[in-house]
């Protein structure tokens, strides 16, 4: 009989995994058949078959038999089916091989909350359950019962199953699974599935089908801290609406928003809606929205807005699990694309921990590149700071996928968030800026009077560039045309400022000169400034002025002798330049093409500025 209507109060996502001779059919077509989620008299029709064909009756044939029935009502994937109990649905995500699987966990179509993993009491804790086990803590799946299963070709041993239960528990413990039941079971004559049985006296645990029951599902996304990755950014009339999907927690009017990975804040003036007759004041998880900010920031695609006491983790490096499907290898050095949310930035694989063959979880640990239908545990390197989540806390901004060549060929789960050397000026701008102490005079206001919004023209190269010449005269031209501009010179921090240092401490040197950077930028000035004065390495000076001076623009520009070779991540790069004034000209459309500079001021009335 099918089971009584009942409301549903909540879903929950389960896969089970398990050799295919382990008894995952049987026991799923146990399950339903015990359940009453069959259709009255599917379990007569299939007896009647078996004795036709002259076979015996297995409760598998069930579990077939119910997945084509629903396919046929319903636009399912394959390998998923459902049944009720209770009031909740679990969604049954079987896995009948390792590709279809890894295929289903990559395209996000279902997310396992929790799991089922069988093993043959008859063969106990074989290499296969262990990677079965492995796949699953890399795909962060922590709820986790085993069913020891066929316990009746064991003659329902007690002492079989606890040498089972002490071997492999230890095993999960290693990867930070800890299964909350492991169950003595058989799918076949029904022991411990829909209820305990006294076939195991000496098992006082629950059965199969109660253990689901304290599996704890996800709380809701709406009740979540909120998670607004950022779309677009229109221009209707005077406003600049702030578009995207909320994909966890709610946002409303007067809401204090920060934006990572730049730090700027900013409260909501309105949220946006079309067709309707009052705009709405609240807005939650799946609903797509637009909202104004009371301050003109420059925030753009990719950007994650939260609620200041919530924010996302910012880093160059990330640890994370990758499924890959690509068709050409996985390879370090090379560089890929990252998509997170909205955001797209280059990367490179810094390291492969780990590797796991998915066809058929053979585990190997050493090997420079990643083959088709592996999973592989590494670390990532990205170009620039990205703002995310682990994938546990929450799932669209703590997973990702990998494009080579705008082919999308693998995803991922960010498992752990890894320090770069940015990380305590990034933590230091964090709490500054968070604590900042602002004037009546704004930066919107600022900028309409100046003509121009804040930013740092930043020139790096080889001392025999004469990058300082070219910054003095982009100084000149700015002036003469009504900004406020202003060169910045390192060497004049440490004959004051910096004095007490001597040259012993290189990192606070740089730390002084972002802060001091940060300061003057703060006035609604544009910076320019060069790397003359430092000892350290460029990429470092300039990651960390970046770093620093968030929110706040930082242009970079790099002067080199040669025309050749490989070149740094800048804004602009002059080889051997000679033309000084064409230079200074390309700078200044940059900042244009920025929405840094507006049209030059003819006087000294204030312009207006749209940012």
């Amino acid at each position: 009989m099918m089971a009584t209507e009942t409301t549903i109060q909540e879903r929950m996502n389960i896969v089970i995994v398990g050799h295919v001779d382990h008894g995952k059919s049987t026991l799923l077509g146990r399950l339903y058949a015990d359940t009453g989620t069959l259709p009255e008299g599917k379990i007569e029709k299939i007896q009647a078959i078996c004795r036709q064909q002259g076979k015996e009756f297995e409760y598998a044939f069930l579990f077939d038999a119910f997945l084509e029935e629903q396919q046929q009502g319903i636009t399912i994937d394959t390998a998923r089916t459902f049944f009720i109990w209770g009031s909740r649905q679990y969604i049954i995500i079987d896995a009948p091989g390792h590709k279809e699987f890894l295929k289903n966990m990559v395209s996000g179509a279902a997310r396992a909350e929790a799991a089922l993993l069988i093993i043959d009491a008859l063969e106990g804790v074989r290499d296969q359950s262990k990677r079965h086990g492995l796949l699953l803590s890399m795909l962060g799946v922590k709820q986790v019962t085993v069913v020891v299963n066929k316990m009746d070709l064991v003659n329902y041993r007690e002492d079989t199953f606890q040498a089972i239960e002490k071997e492999y528990r230890a095993f999960l413990t290693q990867l930070n699974v800890v299964p909350q039941y492991i169950i003595p079971a058989s799918a076949k004559q029904g022991v411990n599935i829909t209820q305990v049985s006294p076939e195991t006296p000496w098992y006082s645990g629950p059965s199969v089908l109660d253990s689901l029951a304290h599996f704890h599902p996800e709380p809701s996304r709406s009740e979540k801290a909120l998670r607004f990755p950022l779309q677009d950014v229109y221009k209707f009339d005077a406003r600049r609406i702030l578009v995207g999907r909320i994909t966890a927690g709610k946002l409303k009017i007067g809401d204090r928003l920060v934006f990572s990975p730049t730090n700027k804040s900013a409260n909501i003036r309105s949220i946006e809606a079309f067709n309707i007759d009052s705009p709405p004041t609240q807005a939650i998880a799946g609903q797509s929205v637009g909202i104004t900010l009371d301050e003109q920031i420059f925030v753009e695609r990719g950007h994650i807005a939260t609620h200041e006491e919530s924010r996302p983790l910012v880093s160059t490096q990330i640890r994370a699990n990758l499924f890959w499907l690509g068709n050409r290898p996985l390879e370090t050095g090379r560089t890929y694309t990252l998509r997170l949310a909205t955001r797209e930035v280059p990367c490179e694989i810094g390291v492969i921990h780990r590797i796991v063959d998915a066809n058929n979880l053979d585990d190997r640990h050493t090997q420079a590149t990643v083959q088709r239908n592996e999973v592989a545990d590494i670390t990532l390197r990205t170009k620039a700071p990205i703002a995310f989540d682990l994938y546990a806390d929450f799932e669209t901004t703590g997973r990702f996928v990998l494009v080579d060549n705008y082919d999308v060929a693998g995803g991922g789960i960010i498992t752990e968030s890894v320090s770069d050397e940015q990380e305590n000026f990034r933590t230091e701008a964090r709490e500054r800026d968070s604590a900042w102490v602002k004037g009546d005079v704004g930066v919107e206001e600022r900028s309409r009077y100046y003509g121009h919004r804040a930013a740092v023209v930043l020139l790096t190269g080889p001392d025999t560039t004469a990058k300082s010449f070219l910054a003095r005269k982009l100084e000149t031209v700015l002036v003469a045309e009504g900004r406020h501009a202003y060169l910045l010179s390192a060497e004049n921090l440490q004959r004051g400022l910096d004095a007490d240092l001597h040259d012993t401490k290189p990192e606070e040197m740089v730390r002084r000169f972002g802060e001091v950077v940060r300061l003057v930028a703060d006035t609604g000035s544009l910076v320019i400034t060069t790397t003359n004065a430092f000892s350290r390495g460029a990429k470092d000076i300039v990651q960390t002025v970046q770093t620093l001076v968030n929110p706040i623009q930082v242009v970079t520009v790099h002067m080199t002798k040669e025309q050749t070779g490989p070149q740094p991540d800048r804004d602009l790069i002059f080889a051997g330049p000679e033309d000084f004034d064409a230079c200074t000209h390309q700078i200044i459309e940059i900042l244009k093409q920025k929405r840094i500079l507006a049209e030059p001021k003819e006087s000294s009335t204030a312009v207006q500025f749209s940012i």
